[in-house]
């Protein structure tokens, strides 16, 4: 059998359809129907990933999300609606790394789970880079700017280490996505842009900072040198 998923959805013929077919795949699934009993399996379960609805009862689905991501890494995968690039910025803000659009094809949904769990396997080198004064400390997951610890989600995280590891190498979207989502074919380029646009934020807080992100128009981001 592979991981175990927690399946949180309120619609009774989505959460069951998606069951039997994350069972089909080799999942162990466990389903819950609101976000406060999401809560609980979760705390109980301790699952793999975690697939989350964004709508809902009782705790909405970014709630949920974000009280995961204060006690835990571990890779959750929202189920959204809509598609529009506010919907992703907070989805991601609450601590998603990734999300797939309503309606959904299994096969899509199977992969992009797959991506999110061999991320979190990835083990990461004994490593600290710097770029600037940014510091990012690889295996304990932590960065500092001028001393400062800075928040930042594991999919952040990862896409600043790609970035700061070759200063001045542009990266396309689609590069990005292989080598911080793990897939190409199945990505939204918005993922790259929001995660960009979000780390930015939390990396260049001062006026007159420097960036560490550059954008090369037309192409892609590059770390500053």
């Amino acid at each position: 059998m592979d991981a175990t998923i927690l399946l949180v959805e309120d619609d009774p013929s989505i959460r069951e359809t998606t069951r039997i077919g994350l069972q089909q795949a080799g999942f162990r699934v466990d389903t819950a129907a609101d976000g406060r009993e999401a809560l609980a399996m979760f705390r109980r379960q301790r699952p793999d990933l975690v697939v989350l609805d964004i709508m809902l009862p009782v705790v909405d689905g970014l709630e949920v999300a974000r009280v995961i991501r204060t006690e835990s890494s571990v890779p959750v995968v929202m189920l959204t609606a809509r598609a529009e690039t506010v919907d992703i910025v907070v989805g991601l803000e609450s601590g998603a790394d990734d999300y797939v659009t309503k309606p959904f094809e299994m096969p899509v949904l199977v992969a992009r789970m797959r991506a999110a769990l061999r991320r979190a396997h990835h083990l990461q080198p004994a490593e600290t880079v710097t770029l600037g004064d940014v510091h990012i400390d690889v295996p304990g997951h932590r960065v500092r700017r001028s001393g400062e610890e800075v928040a930042v989600t594991p999919t952040e995280f990862r896409l600043l280490v790609e970035l700061a590891r070759r200063p001045g190498q542009v990266f396309t979207r689609e590069m990005l996505l292989e080598r911080v989502w793990g897939y190409s074919y199945l990505g939204d380029s918005r993922l790259v842009d929001v995660a960009v646009q979000r780390l930015r934020a939390k990396l260049e807080t001062a006026p007159g900072t420097a960036p560490v992100i550059e954008t090369v128009r037309g192409v892609g981001y590059r770390a500053a040198r």
